[in-house]
């Protein structure tokens, strides 16, 4: 043979001995194979796998590493492991010139490839610095395997000594202490590289500097894992994120390959405009009707010539692709392994069988199955974890793409796809991604799997295998059919949890109008109304998952009771004895797993697929064109030419025929009727609306000032610096000149103070001037202001006007265009443009618009008194300057009205009262700015807290509670019985294996069979109810929960939500309630049948072998301390990773509802950081969860090797008393143990971490709550009040606890029928009285009665439904514009048509195509203000009450319109007390008394004309407003 005369010249060298190496007692391998082999295999990895190792070192850099003591050794090592080789080449050569024989062939060329690779290995290291590689796997592996080939050889040569040359064994001793050390080394790490992020990081995560050992291990986290052991981790314990995982670097990625993607699927035409177009786009042109559909069930309609839809999956697999390749060579090598432990318990069975064979081979045996079962564990855990940090980035990246796309989608597609849908998308879609990744490579490795079995039960049982193959391929269809039906559910489901957490969204954003009109319960309804349609789709998907589990657990069983059968009955010679039986048996344990997993990973790819198509149709979206608007020098600052804009392509123009110039540094007033299109001129120039035809053209920045103020929750410095750097002077100018100042002394905290989500804590008026700041402050050369002095007082109004907006402001040198209803400031404008049904009627100054006669001078002539006066400066007319809206006036007496208003005019000293004032308050901030400020105090939001510590019994108990004490027992006793005949049917079969043989033949097996199917069935039947118990259980449990929670959270009090940022609740209601849906019931469910799988296996291994019984209680120890020790951490982590999750819907929230402000200022980068930091910071919590879990597996299954490994040592040990049936049953049970021991622990941790979920929920249960809704004790009159009466007696009130009064002291008594003003400085208290009167605040002190009746003692939704309030903040919630009139279908379409006709709003609704029937889009985003403001008013007028409150109610309307809505409230509340917070004086001055409140006490109370005889407070006030 020619390696035989490789290895010596006389053929004395076999190159393989049988005798030598197996059938012997003392085994040893031929001199030529440990010469050749042995000296080759570590050789020929390294040759191997170095060039793959250079490419990939080349293309990754992490840095420079000097030269350290570590690499001096490894280098220096290196070098005298190359030398000793080459002493052995030239020892050889020696041999031979010097005549005293010629040596072998290989003494000669085995050490010069060993003395190669040995330099090869050398340079690598220093490679590998230069590279910066810290610690290398590589390395580590080549000199393991270069040690276990030499210790072999060292072995040899110990027991044979004579036999060899003395030169070459001196070498050889010497060469192998240098291998050991060279392994040693190779295990330590090296110092970080230079400028490294681990060394500018404060908090650097220890893994990319950890050693290769301490990688595979996870033994990197440890030092968290005994931290979160002593004591609960907190937030300052977790470390950064690798820059490998931060949003930054996955975002970008997955962005730039959507693009490129979405463009290359689209008309080449598209590709030069930067901005992505939709499919749907040209079709929209041409069909009008387009509906809007579920983004769910989304179908794109095609263009006549086909545009294929971009492919999302084409562009994820190309980003995270690469990296997640690396898995499937883990899983392919695992999946090999894993056909290892059959092989070895068939050679354990025939050891036993076989009485000759030496005990050596046994140990032999079972050292292997350890040392697979190990290499086993290791490179699977080294899968997951690829699987989980690739599901991870997926998640950051989606999250991120999504919050980009939203920044920029036109107002089309947000009617489409709404905030709960998106918040849906971030939540629950992306979840899917992540949970299918850990899976996806079943898809491949679940046929391998299937193959490699299928091969080896041919290999023990021939032909009769077919049988099974046959049952399989019959369960295909089943399974098929399951995962169709999964995917409709699906779909319905997640179609239902959109509409809810949109309702949710709308619910939390509108709690107070809620309160104030006692809707909470029709709210309830629908929520509750579409959560049924969910959970009876749950319902549906349990039935089809108790069918599904039924064929899980039966087609492993059906397979081998067909396989076992067919083989008995077509030869009555085919003997099942141990070795066929169980080597089966533990074949088809494999073969269960890739067949329970496929269903599973079906459904999870089809839910995915389903999330997927979502994800498309959102990326896919229409955006904001960037030619909608050009920004770019030109003389005039705004110039629009033929403009034609529309909110969305298929609908008609909003604005038509529009040619505007404006000159810089000009202020321009934009005036008109509600609804005539003000507000969409200010979106045009925005960039906000489509522009269907004409050019427009922006010069410089753009700052705006919405409507409605976008306040963020963050503290008042903040929402006005808006991101810019702090300029102290600027600043407090500022905030003087936007009347800040007295609000900063009131707030508890100054400018530090937090604002609540939407500005719940300030007043509206508070909202606008803080809103006006933040544009003032943002110094922009362009100012669109929609109508900022609406909702503030008078003065405070007049002192913004001539501050800020108007010619001595300090915006004087700014362009402003003021779209407003104030006539008073009208005559200091530039230029004056009148807009009707979305054109320009006129334009021009205020003298020529007078002089022309036309529209505009008859609305001011009929509206605002005009008084013609000679100036010396100017001889134009002038409008009586009646503070804002002096056509708000009822109809007063002539004489009277001259009294009020003649008495002042527009050129009034800058000395007046109300300056003067301002300027004394303007002195005391600045001296309040000198104060200490305590920020505590201004906290107002509470984040999300995580609970510490062990999950409370009382958690799971509400749990079981939840689903029924008695369901629960019957689903244990279900499961009980299920694997009692799972461990007794194999009991069963190993007793049949021992069957003795007549003939040939084993008698009984006919009988055997019989019992052994029937066991099986009974089995199939015990899990499908169970299955079913349990799915229906967790559907109860669900249900009640999430009632439960409802009702809690809607009967919590107003600071309640104040408090809680709503991210927080609609985490509640999506994330933990998809948790308690679908996740805790299927965790419970394997958990529980793991916990009785791991018992019966050590049940039966005991049985087997009782030696066992002495390891297995240490084992047991160990198992429930690493358990412990795993699950203190994984708690904490899945907590803090849970309240990091909030922060992230709360800011999305929050993004979505001023996109249009954070476009403007351009701001959308600083808004994208923000969103990927608090997606980083959930992600810091998340990683070290998921190393956890690996850190938990990798020890868990240890333990379980060794448990495997002791119970084969233990049959080797007594062989000659076991039977192979029991030893078989016995080693086979071992094998699944390691598998069900770690499942048992995953899933006792997920039950834990995910129970967590059920304490949330809980959370809301002992939270404050309101008084009842009704009294049972106290029922008041049906029709009370009859009267109107309302007495305050010493009534005081605080907002919270810790604070002080607000109301303090007020005592009065107002007659029914009266009409009362209530006015007041800002912060005086108005708004809180009638927070106290409807008890949204309750009272501190004092009493209020109503018709005599104390309403501390009337239930709330009585009190609130018979007192009406039309809000300052119109608001309406998505649904028909009926149910936002009448939620609970009290009234008649007459009622609701006639309460229409009177608030002004029937020839609207009548021109609309569905009338009453008209969906409302999110918060009535598709009605102007004004009309909002009048559907408030339609509220009223049908519940007509017989006390109502205006809180400055007709702010956002036209002077014609709220002239109209003034005489409605006179006529049609005649009879009824009317309580007016009033802005603007002279709306009450025909009221019968006014109330001045000042600092939360009564000041003045009397009629306005006795008032103003007084020449107190109310006197000042109305002489400021030019009405005294």
């Amino acid at each position: 043979m020619a390696l035989e005369d490789f290895c010596s010249l006389d053929n004395s060298d076999p190159f393989w001995d049988w005798n030598l190496s197996w059938n012997t007692t003392n085994p040893d391998f031929t001199q030529c194979f440990q010469n050749t082999v042995l000296v080759w295999v570590p050789c020929f990895y390294l040759w191997i796998f170095a060039p793959i190792y250079l490419i990939y070192l080349r293309s990754h850099g992490y840095g420079y590493i000097c030269m350290s003591l570590l690499n001096k050794a490894k280098t220096i090592v290196g070098f005298l492991l190359w030398i000793i080789c080459w002493l052995d080449v030239f020892y050889s050569l020696w041999e031979r010139s010097n005549g005293s024989g010629i040596p072998a062939p290989v003494h000669l060329i085995s050490p010069t490839i060993l003395g190669l690779t040995m330099l090869l290995a050398t340079l690598l290291v220093q490679y590998e610095r230069k590279k910066g590689i810290q610690s290398s796997g590589l390395m580590l592996i080549f000199w393991l395997i270069a040690l276990l080939c030499a210790t072999i050889v060292f072995r040899s040569k110990v027991l044979h000594p004579l036999t060899v040359c003395v030169w070459r064994y001196t070498t050889f001793y010497i060469y192998y202490g240098l291998l050991l050390v060279s392994f040693i080394l190779s295990c330590l790490t090296d110092q970080p590289p230079l400028f490294s992020q681990m060394v500018k990081d404060p908090h650097p995560c220890p893994e990319p500097g950890a050693s290769f050992l301490s990688r595979i291990t996870f033994w990197w986290i440890t030092s968290m894992m005994i931290t979160g052991y002593k004591r609960p981790l907190e937030e300052k314990d977790l470390w950064s994120l690798n820059p490998d995982d931060c949003s930054n670097r996955v975002v970008p990625q997955l962005v730039h390959r959507w693009n490129s993607e979405y463009c290359c699927t689209h008309d080449p035409k598209s590709k030069d405009q930067k901005i992505i177009f939709d499919p749907k786009e040209t079709t929209q042109r041409e069909s009008k009707e387009r509906q809007a559909v579920a983004e769910s069930e989304i179908l794109l309609v095609k263009n006549s010539k086909k545009t294929i839809d971009p492919s999302l999956l084409k562009a994820l697999c190309l980003t995270f692709g690469p990296y997640f390749l690396i898995s499937c060579f883990y899983k392919l090598i695992q999946d090999i392994l894993m056909f290892a432990g059959p092989e070895i318990l068939r050679l354990l069975i025939r050891f036993v069988n076989d009485s000759s064979a030496p005990t050596w081979q046994g140990y032999f045996y079972t050292v292997l199955l350890f040392m697979c079962t190990c290499a086993q564990s290791l490179i699977l855990q080294k899968y997951f974890h690829v699987c989980f940090v690739s599901g991870m980035r997926l998640r950051t990246a989606i999250i991120g793409a999504v919050y980009r796309k939203a920044l920029v989608i036109n107002s089309a597609a947000r009617r489409t796809s709404t905030v709960g849908e998106i918040v849906n998308l971030m939540s629950v879609d992306a979840q899917r991604f992540m949970d299918l990744i850990t899976y996806i490579n079943m898809i491949w490795s679940a046929p391998l799997q299937v193959v490699l079995a299928l091969y080896f039960l041919w290999q023990n049982l021939g032909p009769s295998v077919l049988a099974g193959v046959a049952m399989m391929v019959l369960m295909v269809p089943i399974n098929a059919v399951i995962a169709m039906k999964t995917k409709t559910y699906q779909v319905a489901q997640m179609k239902s949890k959109d509409s809810r957490i949109k309702i949710m969204n709308e619910l939390f954003n509108g709690i107070k109008v809620l309160k104030l009109y006692a809707w909470e319960l029709a709210f309830k309804d629908k929520v509750s109304q579409i959560r049924e349609s969910e959970l009876k789709v749950l319902k549906k998907a349990a039935y089809l998952g108790g069918v599904s589990t039924f064929t899980w657990v039966c087609a492993p069983f059906l397979v081998a009771l067909s396989t076992f059968a067919v083989y008995v009955l077509v030869d009555e010679r085919n003997v099942l004895d141990a070795q066929k039986a169980f080597v089966s048996l533990a074949l088809f344990n494999i073969l269960r797993f890739p067949l329970n997993m496929l269903p599973m990973v079906i459904s999870s790819m089809v839910q995915a697929s389903v999330s997927l198509k979502r994800f498309r149709v959102f990326l896919s979206h229409e955006e904001l064109q960037e030619d909608n608007v050009e920004h770019k020098p030109v003389p005039h600052s705004i110039l629009i030419v033929d403009g034609v804009f529309s909110w969305s392509r298929s609908e008609l123009p909003t604005l038509k025929r529009l040619n505007v110039c404006i000159p810089e540094k000009t202020l321009v007033a934009v005036v008109g009727h509600v609804g005539s299109g003000k507000s969409s001129l200010l979106s045009a120039l925005l960039g906000e609306m489509d522009k269907l035809e004409g050019a427009v053209t922006v010069k410089g920045s753009v700052a705006y000032v919405p409507q409605q103020a976008w306040i963020q929750n963050s503290t008042l410095k903040n929402n006005i610096m808006f991101g810019q750097e702090r300029r102290e002077a600027w600043y407090q100018r500022v905030v003087e000149a936007c009347a800040l100042q007295p609000d900063l002394e009131m707030l508890p905290a100054g400018d530090d103070t937090e604002i609540g989500e939407k500005g719940v804590n300030l007043s509206g008026g508070q909202k606008q001037r803080v809103s006006l700041a933040r544009a003032v402050y943002c110094d922009r050369d362009t100012y669109l202001l929609d109508d900022p002095l609406s909702a503030v007082d008078a003065h405070v109004g007049k002192h913004i006007f001539d501050r800020v907006i108007g010619p001595q402001g300090l915006l004087k040198d700014k362009t402003r265009i003021l779209v407003t209803h104030g006539l008073s400031y009208l005559s200091q404008v530039h230029l004056i443009l009148v807009m009707l049904d979305g054109e320009i009627t006129e334009a021009g100054s205020y003298q020529q618009l007078m002089a022309k006669e036309g529209a505009f001078a008859e609305l001011i002539r009929t509206y605002a008194a005009v008084e013609q006066t000679d100036d010396k400066g100017d001889n134009g007319k002038h409008v009586a300057h009646a503070g804002i809206n002096v056509y708000r006036c009822f109809n007063i007496k002539k004489v009277e009205f001259k009294v009020f208003i003649y008495s002042f005019y527009v050129n009034r000293s800058p000395s007046d009262s109300c300056e003067s004032n301002l300027h004394h308050n303007a002195k005391e901030a600045k001296e309040l700015y000198k104060k200490p400020k305590n920020t505590e105090v201004g906290k107002l939001t509470e984040g999300d807290k995580a609970s510490t510590g062990k999950v409370k019994l009382s958690t799971f108990a509400a749990y079981v509670k939840a689903i029924g004490v008695l369901l629960s027992c019957l689903s244990l006793l279900l499961m009980f019985i299920h694997h009692f005949l799972s461990l007794f049917s194999n009991y069963w079969l190993s007793k049949w294996t021992d069957d003795p043989t007549v003939n040939g033949t084993q008698p009984n097996s006919q009988m055997r069979l019989g019992v052994y199917g029937i066991l099986g069935i009974s089995q199939g039947v015990a899990v499908f109810v169970y299955s079913l118990s349990m799915s229906i259980g967790g559907i109860l449990a669900s249900r009640s929960l999430h009632q439960s929670m409802l009702f809690n959270v809607l009967r919590s009090p107003m600071s309640f939500f104040e408090r809680t940022p709503s991210g927080n609740l609609v985490n509640r209601f999506s994330k933990e309630m998809d948790t308690i849906d679908t996740v805790i019931p299927s965790i419970l469910k394997m958990f529980m049948g793991s916990m009785f799988n791991v018992i019966g296996s050590c049940l039966i291994i005991l049985i087997a072998t009782p030696l066992v019984a002495v390891v297995i209680p240490f084992f047991g120890l160990l198992y429930l301390f690493v358990q412990r020790f795993y699950v203190a951490t994984s708690r904490q982590l899945k907590r803090l990773e849970s309240v990091s999750r909030s922060p992230i819907y709360s800011h999305f929230n929050e993004t979505l509802l001023g996109t249009s402000v954070i476009r403007a200022f351009g701001e959308q980068e600083r808004f994208i950081s923000e969103s990927d930091q608090r997606v980083d910071h959930n992600q810091k919590a998340y990683y070290p969860s998921i190393v956890a879990n690996r850190w938990l597996a990798i020890r868990l299954e240890f333990v379980g090797n060794c448990i495997v490994s002791s119970a084969a040592l233990f049959a080797v040990i007594a062989r000659e008393n076991l039977s192979p049936g029991i030893m078989g049953l016995s080693i086979s049970y071992a094998l699944q143990l390691t598998a069900s021991l770690t499942w048992l622990v995953r899933m006792s941790s997920d039950v834990e971490t995910n129970i967590v979920a059920v304490e949330r929920v809980r959370e809301y249960s002992d939270t404050e709550k309101e008084a009842e809704w009704r009294h049972q004790a106290y029922n008041p009159p049906p029709r009370w009040p009859t009267d109107g009466n309302i007495e305050f007696r010493n009534f005081g009130l605080r907002y919270r606890p810790d604070l002080d009064l607000v109301i303090r002291n007020v005592t009065l008594k107002i007659d029914g029928g009266e009409k009362v003003g209530i006015v007041g400085r800002t912060g005086a208290g108005k708004s809180s009285l009638t927070l106290g009167l409807f008890r949204i605040i309750e009272a501190a002190e004092g009493h209020i009665f109503i018709d005599g009746v104390d309403i501390a003692k009337v239930g709330l939704h009585d009190l609130r439904s018979r007192v009406t309030i039309i809000p300052q903040d119109p608001l309406l919630f998505s649904g028909s514009l009926r149910m936002n009139l009448d939620p609970f279908d009290s009234y008649s379409d007459e009622d609701i048509w006639l309460a229409l006709e009177l608030s002004h709003l029937k020839s609207f609704v009548s021109s609309l195509p569905d009338q009453l029937s008209h969906e409302c889009s999110e918060g009535g985003d598709n009605l102007s203000v004004g009309q909002r403001q009048l559907l408030c008013l339609a509220r009223a007028l049908l519940r007509k009450t017989k006390i109502l409150v205006l809180d400055e109610a007709t702010a956002a309307v036209d002077m014609e319109t709220d002239n109209l809505i003034q005489s409605t409230i006179r006529s049609q509340f005649e009879g009824c007390t009317v309580l007016t917070i009033a802005h603007r004086l002279n709306t009450i001055m025909d009221y019968t008394r006014v109330l001045v409140l000042e600092k939360g006490e009564v000041v003045e109370f009397d009629s306005p004309s006795s008032l103003i005889g007084q020449r107190g407070s109310f006197y000042k006030m109305a002489k400021d407003s030019g009405l005294a």
